[in-house]
């Protein structure tokens, strides 16, 4: 799997490291570096936590290549 390159931006965006996201969203800090690198998947209940806390579409996580275009114009047609 690919590293989620969309992901890594939006938590730097939010200026917090793996261990604050991981805590905010109520996972193991161990498991959402792996979410972020692409090693793991989150299942759907992590990945609305995650998406929650960094405001963007829960729905990424689960979608090949998604390119920080592709993120940014999914999240505005969402709000």
């Amino acid at each position: 799997m690919k590293k989620r390159e969309w992901l890594f931006d939006k938590r730097t965006e939010k200026e917090l490291t793996h261990a604050e996201l991981a805590k905010l969203s109520d996972i193991k800090r161990p498991y959402y570096t792996q979410i972020e690198l692409g090693s793991r998947s989150p299942s759907v209940k992590v990945a609305k936590r995650i998406a929650d806390v960094i405001e963007t579409d829960w729905r990424l996580f689960f979608e090949d290549n998604c390119s920080k275009k592709e993120q940014k114009d999914k999240y505005l047609l969402n709000k």
